[in-house]
């Protein structure tokens, strides 16, 4: 819709959300003592899962999870993305909560290390409290004057108000513009940003509540402010570390590709004093990582890589049972099992490490979990030789 306030055309852009796979979901549909409900904020069924991620929001709530990791496994289609939906709504906005694909990490144009970097960062939020002064009252007058050729700056007298006070202020072409785009009307309790300029409408003055018969229902009246018309209030904004990193990196080296560790670790050191200085408060987020399988392409090429290094040559299949080793042991453990199958390699004279070399070796030296259930199995032998 366009309408137009004297010559100034002004255009409503209305925001469209369009319907995905999980925008009904509100929450996790959990009692105040955790108790699933059959059906609530659009969670159905997976009343375990859904109990312990209340646990894990409530922990995060309460600042005891920070530097944490949670797994979130399953079959297709049993509802892990939709659980991690719901852990950002019942969250709240007050808690950073970044929600990305694995496959996200491979397709964007920096390097995986930078974009998890960047993706970690952007889960990290800092809490800055800034004072700033403001015009506030309820408007009782606006009045611009136009020139007579309809070219040039306009310039305007608005009337400001409280409950013990009223002023005449005079504004230029860009308070105009914020006027008439804001399209304040006598009646409106409005905050002016004497720093920005900016003007931001609070609500309706209620004394004007009976102007109309019938209001639509982003309409909020409010009472009429009292005191000073300009006054000092302080105002808390949350920006990621992410976000500070980028505008540094824009207004002092006009880049956006990739930032640095010198120039994080410079943010890093102010935030640091602007928090000793109990300016800004470090608010811990959370980083959600869906189809987080797809990270595990990469084990292959790094197996591939510490072979070349320590001078061994593997077999195709030898390096995909390795891969696999990495995946269900530890990716330190299949680095380890190189070296060793190299010398079963060497003894049997062989040109290339076999996959029965990896199997001789993986049955020789257990990883750590294997061992603790050869323990457990024989802790009456350990026990006894003790």
């Amino acid at each position: 819709m366009e309408t137009s306030i004297g010559d100034v055309e002004v255009r409503n852009v209305f925001k469209i959300e369009r319907t995905g796979a999980h925008s009904h979901i509100r929450g996790l549909g959990l009692k105040d003592n955790l108790e699933p409900l059959a059906v609530g904020d659009g969670m159905v069924g997976q009343s375990g899962a859904r109990r312990a991620a209340g646990l894990i929001v409530r922990m995060i709530k309460e600042g005891r999870i920070a530097g944490r990791a949670m797994l979130i496994t399953g079959d297709p289609g049993t509802g892990k993305t939709a659980i991690s939906m719901g852990i950002s709504k019942a969250i709240g906005d007050d808690t950073p909560f970044v929600s990305l694909s694995a496959s996200e990490v491979y397709s964007v144009g920096v390097s995986k290390t930078e974009g998890l970097m960047q993706a970690f960062r952007k889960a990290i939020g800092v809490r800055i409290k800034e004072e700033t002064e403001v015009l506030e009252g309820e408007v009782v007058q606006v009045e611009i004057d136009r020139p007579a050729s309809g070219v040039g700056p306009k310039v305007g007298k608005l009337t400001l108000k409280t409950i013990d006070m009223e002023a005449i202020y005079d504004i230029g072409n860009k308070m105009v513009e914020s006027v008439i785009k804001e399209r304040v009307t006598a009646g409106d309790v409005i905050q002016i940003d004497k720093g920005s300029g900016k003007i931001s409408k609070i609500g309706r003055s209620i004394a004007k509540s009976h102007d109309y018969d019938a209001v639509g229902p982003q309409v909020k009246f409010v009472a009429c402010p009292s005191g000073e018309i300009q006054k000092r209030v302080e105002n808390m904004q949350t920006v990621s570390l992410h976000e500070i990193d980028v505008s540094y990196l824009a207004v002092f080296s006009g880049d956006t590709g990739e930032i640095k560790n010198e120039v994080r670790e410079q943010i890093d050191k102010k935030v640091t004093e602007w928090k000793e200085e109990n300016k800004a408060q470090i608010v811990p987020g959370v980083i959600f990582i869906d189809e987080v399988h797809m990270l595990d392409l990469e084990i292959k090429d790094i197996l591939k890589i510490r072979a070349s290094d320590e001078g061994v040559e593997l077999e195709e299949v030898a390096l995909d049972i390795l891969a696999r080793i990495a995946l269900e042991s530890t990716l330190r453990y299949a680095m380890q099992l190189i070296a060793v199958s190299d010398i079963v390699r060497q003894k049997r004279k062989g040109d290339m490490v076999s996959t029965n070399d990896i199997k001789k070796c993986f049955s020789l030296f257990p990883d750590v979990t294997r061992c603790m259930s050869i323990f457990e199995e024989n802790e009456s032998y350990f026990t006894k030789l003790t």
